[in-house]
């Protein structure tokens, strides 16, 4: 439902077993991949934490911080990172692996503004 051609607000993006939605050749042997879920249901789930239970994963595993890009700098990832540091971990925000909606301009910046306010670390993806 939260896409376009359901009545939802979005171009189909991400979708499981599609090729939007594999990981980079390097990772996919990776034994330490766990795939979560998100938007599964009637709820637009903007953070990788709405109705899953990657906090608990991640504090079981004893994960102190998260590093985090992807789709869209604006919604996504920026909702993830917020509530990323609101569930105790430090946060990286990879800028050059997100790309941001931009439904209005600036939109991105401010995503970016935000999250480093509220104590991501914003980097490239070397880490630096």
């Amino acid at each position: 439902k939260h896409f376009e051609k359901y009545g939802g607000t979005w171009p189909v993006h991400c979708v499981q077993n599609t090729k939007g939605a594999e990981f980079h050749p390097a990772l996919r042997d990776d034994p330490r991949i766990t795939v979560v879920s998100k938007g599964l249901g009637d709820t637009d789930c903007y953070s990788a934490f709405d109705e899953t239970d990657l906090a608990t994963q991640l504090h079981e595993q004893g994960v102190k911080e998260v590093t985090v890009g992807g789709l869209a700098t604006d919604y996504c990832v920026k909702n993830t990172v917020l509530d990323a540091l609101k569930n105790g971990f430090k946060v990286k925000a990879l800028s050059n692996a997100m790309k941001a909606v931009e439904v209005h301009p600036g939109d991105g910046e401010r995503a970016m503004e935000e999250m480093r306010a509220a104590g991501a670390e914003i980097v490239g993806a070397g880490g630096r």
